[in-house]
């Protein structure tokens, strides 16, 4: 189980993002610098107690409408090869010193265990407190098994104002859900919950395993 520690990032994870985002092709400009507030999110564990994976939520409230963003971020050690157009920035942890965040779809690490959590081999973790399950996460897929991305490939992703997408062995495809939209009674997908800045709970798509063709 991953262990989650009490302690600071230098800069801190909404500072990094707030750099990030406008670069990214499926945020709605405001026409203001960024102001993204924490608004939930989950965890999943890496088997090999290396890379930290979390579904981030953040809200930009820069704008007259806050927009709710699904981030999901890893955090490694040492950079990521190949995955240079997936670096969010790096940040000094007060426990285990420098991390280098990437955009979760770039990591081979997340992309793994995001299948597993589609095929019932993963469990989604509370984002905050270490070793204890987040059971808000339902996982809603009826489809054949489907085989992951070799961890020591790089990932191939595509983006655009829909979304991002992920391609995989065989014809399948992960998708995710980048500015989010209430919808709870999504008949497929994983689906997760966030909180608005006015203390509303709302509850959606955060991500989908298609098999195509």
């Amino acid at each position: 189980m991953a262990i989650i520690y009490d302690t600071t990032m230098n800069p801190g994870k909404l500072e990094l993002l707030a750099e990030w985002l406008p670069r990214r092709p499926w945020y709605v400009a405001t026409g203001q610098a960024p102001a993204p507030v924490k608004a939930g999110g989950f965890r999943l564990d890496d088997p090999e107690g290396e890379v930290g994976i979390e579904f981030m939520v953040v809200t930009d409230t820069s704008g007259e409408r806050p927009v709710a963003y699904h981030v999901p971020v890893t955090y490694r050690g040492a950079p990521l090869e190949g995955a240079g157009a997936g670096l969010i920035g790096t940040s000094e942890h007060g426990v285990l010193g420098r991390r280098w965040v990437y955009d979760a779809a770039h990591d081979p690490v997340f992309v793994d265990q995001l299948l597993a959590l589609f095929q019932g081999d993963a469990k989604p973790q509370h984002q905050s407190v270490s070793n204890t399950p987040e059971p808000t996460v339902a996982v809603r897929y009826a489809g054949p098994q489907i085989a992951g991305v070799p961890l020591s490939e790089r990932v191939e992703v595509t983006e655009d104002a829909r979304g991002t997408r992920i391609p995989l062995p065989g014809g399948a495809r992960l998708g995710l859900a980048r500015a989010l939209a209430a919808a709870p009674d999504a008949p497929s997908g994983l689906l997760a919950q966030w909180t608005t800045p006015d203390g509303a709970a709302h509850r959606g798509v955060f991500a989908t395993l298609d098999v195509l063709g």
